[in-house]
């Protein structure tokens, strides 16, 4: 990538645009150059003076993770950078191609990194796990540094309007990630999920014919496998789980009802608890619990779920899956919310259950569990 022209400069293979006005350039750099040509400040400079956040080393190893388990199928988005010198651009000797050259950095430039700069770090490693990487390239987007302010401005605009997916548009294209794959299967060919699972969003409107989010039903799942954030399955924990979401269906009239029309899916939410994400990873936390200490019978024990009131009018809620008056997701209500679904199936609690039930449960409602 050196060579000794004008000097000693950087040169890069890069075509010419104009943004606002200003010139650009796009290139391709080998994965190896990475570290080495582009920098990122210091975590000891002060935020007033930097041009873009500090490192977040915490962030790192899932991305190495991610490069060196997938050499042949990741994607790696664009760098962005600031060059604070002047640059040079030769455009090429094809009079039909007045924007494809070579462009040329001096090479005691300061290149600045203004989005990308986990990605350069996790670069760096993963070459130094997987050597192979190094001949891969990335693109890198170009501008000339018009000092710090605009650099600053830069990193304030690329990521104002860089808005994350939602987890269940997420779980929808992650096929990499086993828990998403049975989500997306569930959603797909089991009642009540199947046609009442919104895909895209990870709320859902008022007026939505969906019961449940993609993203609700994947929590849902790793709680009644008992992966927490693990996203391995085996072919029977798969089947377990469509066997045991199709026992749950059987046992609850209100969500029989909305499948033959006999209650709108608005009217369910409305006024239902489990028609929505804490009552559903409720019932996945159930089933792990049931299914731990009744392999053999949990599917005849499940049938006692008939004979849950599930209105959010119960009072049995009111401290368990509500916090100040609405529905929570919280990792204390959805634990609350799977004890009283525990006690009715006659399930123990655990120490553990039974000392949140002390903590957060008056004794008189406890009592009436």
């Amino acid at each position: 990538m050196r060579s000794a022209q004008d000097g000693y400069c950087f040169s890069f293979p890069a075509v010419r645009g104009i943004q606002a006005g200003k010139p650009f350039y796009i290139a391709t750099c080998p994965l190896s150059t990475i570290p080495k040509i582009f920098v990122f400040d210091e975590e000891e400079v002060p935020p007033e003076l930097r041009a873009q956040r500090t490192l977040n080393k915490s962030r790192i190893p899932e991305m190495v993770r991610y490069l060196v388990d997938n050499p042949k199928g990741y994607v790696f988005s664009a760098l962005t950078v600031s060059v604070a010198s002047t640059v040079t651009f030769e455009e090429s000797d094809h009079l039909d191609t007045p924007n494809l050259g070579t462009l040329k950095i001096p090479m005691d430039a300061q290149i600045l990194i203004n989005d990308g700069q986990h990605r350069r770090a996790a670069i760096e490693a993963a070459i130094k796990e997987q050597p192979e990487l190094a001949h891969d390239n990335i693109p890198v987007l170009f501008f000339v540094d018009e000092g710090l302010e605009r650099s600053q401005q830069m990193f304030a605009d690329l990521n104002k309007y860089a808005v994350k997916p939602s987890p269940s548009l997420g779980a929808l294209y992650d096929h990499r990630d086993e828990s998403s794959e049975l989500a997306r299967h569930l959603a797909q060919s089991i009642k009540p999920f199947k046609g009442f699972t919104e895909m895209e969003k990870s709320s859902i409107s008022s007026k939505s014919g969906k019961l449940f989010t993609l993203s609700s039903l994947k929590q849902a799942n790793r709680a009644l496998l008992g992966k927490g954030m693990k996203d391995s399955f085996t072919d029977e924990e798969k089947q377990l789980a469509s066997e045991y979401w199709q026992a749950v269906f059987a046992a609850t009239p209100e969500w029989q009802m909305v499948i033959k029309k006999e209650l709108s899916p608005s009217q369910f939410r409305q006024e239902y608890i489990h028609a929505h994400g804490v009552g559903l990873h409720a019932l996945g936390s159930l089933g792990c619990s049931l299914i731990t200490a009744q392999p053999n019978e949990w599917k005849e024990t499940i049938k006692q779920l008939k004979n849950v009131d599930w209105r959010k009018s119960n009072p049995v809620w009111a401290h368990r899956s509500m916090l100040h008056g609405k529905l929570s997701k919280a990792s204390t209500n959805i634990m609350l919310t799977t004890n009283a679904l525990k006690q009715t199936l006659s399930l123990s609690l655990t120490p553990e259950e039974r000392a949140l039930e002390n903590q957060h449960i008056p004794s008189s409602e406890a009592s009436n569990g």
